[in-house]
């Protein structure tokens, strides 16, 4: 077998093939692949690039800076046409934990006018990645859902929850884009039943509403993205690209209708939450 020959042209031992195989992957890789701490990024040959959430490799606890630094990174991913398929996960859960205290006083007009910025920015971006999009989800999908549903197709593991932990339940508005996004895909009165009293519902009864496409067994959600994505690719580039595009149209239309607004209407209600907060202390 002919040895592994590197980019300096010394030649390797073939014990270290695959190890110099994977140094050269990652100095090929696009710089923003390493650019964001809770954002695990891998593209295979064909193009299929895997978003993983997480903290220290671990389920995602997300903060003020993971709201700041997402902007940038769907950005990125949809401006990158080396991708052809995009999958969203997490590790472990989808999300299921944030912290609150990150984001600093939510009361003032001035911290709520980034968390503002940021929320439409997002939702803007991630619907404007111009590939299919799949959503894989395990575990607890009790934050930012709203990600997923702006995917074209969700796989969940069957033990997989959803819910909107940080919204009515917590004192605020459910403004920033869950509304919107759940609304579209498993209808208005559903929704507002949902969100107003935000119990976990199972990925079998998200199936049913419309918003889970497809069940996989427990560990199994980015193994049956994947063969997804495989099936996509066997259509022509463009083709894919603007399915993508005129499926999210509809969507993305409401959410530059719909999400600022809302997030006006949660930034008066954190404020009216902060003031109810600091009387009763």
């Amino acid at each position: 077998m002919t040895p592994f020959t590197s980019h300096t042209g010394e030649t390797a031992p073939e014990g270290s093939k695959t190890q110099l195989a994977n140094i050269e992957k990652t100095r090929t890789a696009p710089a923003y692949f390493a650019r964001y701490a809770h954002l695990r990024m891998r593209r295979d040959e064909s193009g299929v690039l895997l978003v993983e959430m997480h903290t220290n490799g671990g389920p995602i606890r997300f903060d003020a800076n993971d709201h700041e630094h997402f902007v940038d990174a769907f950005y990125e991913i949809g401006r990158d046409r080396g991708n052809k398929v995009v999958i969203l996960t997490g590790v472990g859960d989808w999300m299921s934990e944030i912290e609150f205290a990150s984001f600093g006083n939510v009361g003032d007009a001035n911290v709520w006018s980034k968390v503002h910025d940021e929320g439409t920015q997002i939702l803007e971006n991630i619907a404007n990645i111009r590939v299919p999009v799949i959503a894989a989800i395990e575990g607890k999908a009790h934050i930012h859902t709203e990600y997923a549903l702006l995917a074209n197709v969700i796989v969940a593991g069957r033990g997989a929850t959803f819910t909107d932990l940080p919204h009515f339940a917590g004192g605020i508005v459910p403004g920033d884009g869950i509304f919107t996004t759940w609304s579209y895909r498993a209808g208005a009165g559903r929704t507002e039943a949902f969100l107003l009293n935000p119990a976990p519902i199972s990925a079998e009864t998200a199936a049913a509403w419309g918003v889970v496409s497809y069940l996989a067994d427990d560990g199994g959600a980015v193994a049956v993205a994947r063969q997804l994505a495989a099936e996509y690719l066997k259509q022509p580039e463009v083709t894919r690209r603007n399915t993508r595009i005129h499926f999210i149209q509809p969507l993305k239309e409401r959410i530059v209708r719909e999400v600022g607004y809302g997030l006006a209407l949660e930034g008066a209600s954190a404020n009216a939450l902060v003031q109810q907060m600091s009387a009763t202390v």
